[in-house]
C-alpha cells in the first residue's frame, strides 16, 4: 500500500465498476429489479464501510490492518460479482 489516498481511489474504482455493471445487467437482461436494487444498495454499503475502515485504522500493526482490509474488500467484491452473475 503506497498510502491511504491510493487505497481509497482503488476502492472507489472497483465500486464504480461494480455499480455500472449491475446497472447494465439490470437494463439489458431485464433482470429482477428488486434483486438488482438490493445488490446496488449492498455495493453502496460496501463502499461506505471500506472507505470508513481505510480512513480510521486500528492501533497496532498498520501494515497487517491494511493487508486484511484489502483481502476483506476483495472477498466482498467477489461475492457481489457472484450474486450479479446469478441474476
Amino acid at each position: 500500500m503506497a498510502n491511504k489516498r491510493d487505497l481509497k481511489k482503488g476502492i472507489n474504482y472497483v465500486i464504480s465498476e461494480l455499480f455500472l455493471e449491475c446497472i447494465v445487467l439490470k437494463q439489458l437482461k431485464k433482470a429482477d429489479s428488486a434483486r438488482a436494487d438490493e445488490i446496488l444498495a449492498d455495493i453502496l454499503y460496501l463502499q461506505s464501510e471500506f472507505l470508513s475502515r481505510a480512513g480510521h485504522p486500528e492501533p497496532g500493526c498498520v501494515k497487517k490492518y491494511y493487508r486484511k482490509l484489502s483481502e476483506d474488500f476483495l472477498t466482498e467484491a467477489d461475492n457481489i460479482v457472484r450474486r450479479m452473475q446469478a441474476m
